[in-house]
């Protein structure tokens, strides 16, 4: 039985209909979480997911607004109804997808039409007409993230503030042809997406807003490790059909932009003494991938492609 099963059955106690269940009736099973205490509840007639937000995270996450777009995520038709939330203590209770494999890098690149299957979930989210609460930006959520780390005792990777500058013309490019806000998960690490073998399903909408949908596609192709062709496949299902230069370069831009933004999400995980993985690594490899993609001399005619719209 779960160390955190008096937890979970207290949270799943607020949920209309399952006020009396106890740890007898059903069985617990840990997922996984970065930041987060998740939990599989299977009881004779249901199964749903219990999240218990990790410590520190309030400073960081609205649970308010991560309610709001989690139903109008569900109304999307790309994630699990949302059963019960409470935004003052974070806690979500969301109904299971069934015989669905929550996926990984080796599971994009192992599982006929994965990212396809991703492409398409994320151009049905981003088309739904759905409206987010929130605008992520992620210059501003850098800037942010970089006030957090100052009150903290945690130094920043060699070269940071460097990156930061040479990003500039970067921003240039994106406000001179902006595009349309739309619905976006803005996080969509792999272990979010969770695969049936016929469509692509989306969880866990903490860091989510109104944003350029194209941050989603480059960054699931950076979280994802998918190759050129399998960035192609994923592109292709996305857009329809081959991308434009500028479409293209838009991904490629945001690959580099997302490795810059979660340095900084990993190094306050490190700060807070956060032991779900190595976070000084994890903040150290995305900063090193985020240099050698902004050196690579075809950045720049990306960043190009993208100012000419």
């Amino acid at each position: 039985m779960s160390e955190h099963t008096t937890q979970v059955i207290a949270a799943l106690n607020n949920a209309p209909g399952f006020e009396n269940v106890t740890a007898q009736d059903c069985t617990i099973t840990r997922l996984g979480g970065l930041t987060n205490i998740v939990h599989r509840v299977d009881m004779r007639d249901h199964s749903v997911i219990v999240r218990i937000p990790g410590t520190g995270t309030e400073k960081y996450i609205d649970r308010a607004v991560e309610i709001v777009n989690s139903q109008a995520a569900h109304a999307a038709g790309v994630s699990p109804e949302v059963l019960w939330a409470d935004a003052a203590s974070g806690i979500m209770i969301s109904r299971t997808i069934p015989d669905i494999v929550t996926m990984t890098p080796a599971l994009f690149a192992s599982r006929a039409g994965a990212p396809a299957r991703a492409g398409a979930a994320l151009a049905k989210l981003h088309t739904s007409g759905e409206t987010f609460e929130f605008q992520f930006d992620v210059f501003a959520m850098i800037d942010d993230y970089l006030l957090i780390l100052g009150t903290k005792d945690v130094i920043l990777p060699d070269g940071y503030h460097e990156i930061v500058a040479a990003a500039a013309p970067v921003k240039e490019a994106l406000a001179a042809n902006p595009a349309p806000l739309a619905p976006c998960h803005c996080d969509p690490l792999c272990e979010n997406f969770l695969d049936d073998g016929e469509r692509m399903w989306i969880v866990d909408w903490e860091y989510s807003g109104m944003n350029d949908p194209l941050w989603d596609v480059g960054d699931l192709s950076v979280e994802a490790e998918l190759t050129p062709a399998q960035d192609m496949e994923l592109m292709r299902a996305y857009f329809g059909g081959d991308p434009s230069a500028a479409q293209h370069g838009r991904v490629v831009i945001y690959k580099a932009m997302c490795d810059l933004l979660w340095t900084l999400w990993g190094l306050i995980q490190f700060a807070d003494g956060n032991t779900a993985e190595d976070f000084w690594a994890y903040a150290t490899g995305r900063f090193d991938r985020c240099k050698a993609l902004m050196n690579d001399p075809q950045f720049e005619a990306h960043v190009a492609a993208v100012r000419k719209g």
